[in-house]
């Protein structure tokens, strides 16, 4: 049956997903790219963005698994770019450039409407602004069979966790403190939600934590 799942979510020490400030200059906010440095030297990463090299082992495999049997996304507004409110023009398509990584339907939460956009590799970025729970069918119906990967950030993150629609998570908890910024877990029990660790695996980069439902 198919899946919502969280891939390669990187969190800090203190619980936060990304810094605060986002902007153009700052995409995770203030100090939010450290939490990703576990990924960035991987060859699954390097892969995505056409360069060669990158290192193997348990980072990478965590990271190549992220992009196994998905066949959609959801992405936030906010993890789509920093324009917030109506959209002043077409000109924003991204961070990603012409080819983004996800090679796929992407389904991007927004109160504010656009015309689909294709781009270059099998990406097309859907803007959905009637919830999370029409996101969902749509992805799901888009990824014929496949998992659904819900990108972030952490805000609907959280709206997905409280409504007890993600099914699976892969979380890499990478040694580094932000002290503010947006917080993933806060007022949410994931042990009322019906999470359990599954897998538990240190590097010298990240811990990475696997959390499942064992009910669904």
């Amino acid at each position: 049956m198919p899946k919502l799942v969280i891939r390669g979510f990187s969190v800090s020490l203190d619980g936060y997903g990304a810094g605060p400030g986002q902007s153009l200059d700052n995409p995770l906010g203030v100090g939010g790219m450290a939490l990703h440095d576990w990924a960035f030297g991987t060859r699954t990463f390097r892969q995505m963005f056409g360069q060669d090299g990158g290192a193997t082992g348990i980072d990478d495999d965590f990271a190549a698994r992220g992009f196994d049997n998905i066949g959609a996304w959801i992405l936030g507004r906010n993890m789509f770019g920093p324009i917030r409110g109506n959209w002043p023009d077409d000109t924003w398509k991204g961070w990603w450039g012409d080819n983004p990584p996800y090679h796929c339907p992407v389904f991007v939460l927004t109160n504010h409407p656009r015309p689909a956009i294709a781009m270059e590799g099998g990406t097309t970025f859907h803007f959905v602004t009637d919830g999370i729970h029409a996101a969902l069918a749509q992805a799901m119906e888009a990824a014929d069979g496949r998992d659904v990967r819900l990108g972030g950030g952490v805000a609907t993150i959280r709206q997905y966790l409280l409504a007890g629609l993600v099914d699976e998570m892969h979380l890499a908890v990478s040694p580094v403190f932000l002290g503010s910024g947006e917080h993933l877990f806060a007022g949410i029990d994931l042990l009322k939600l019906g999470f359990q660790r599954s897998e538990h695996v240190p590097t010298e980069r990240a811990t990475h934590i696997v959390l499942t439902r064992p009910s669904v």
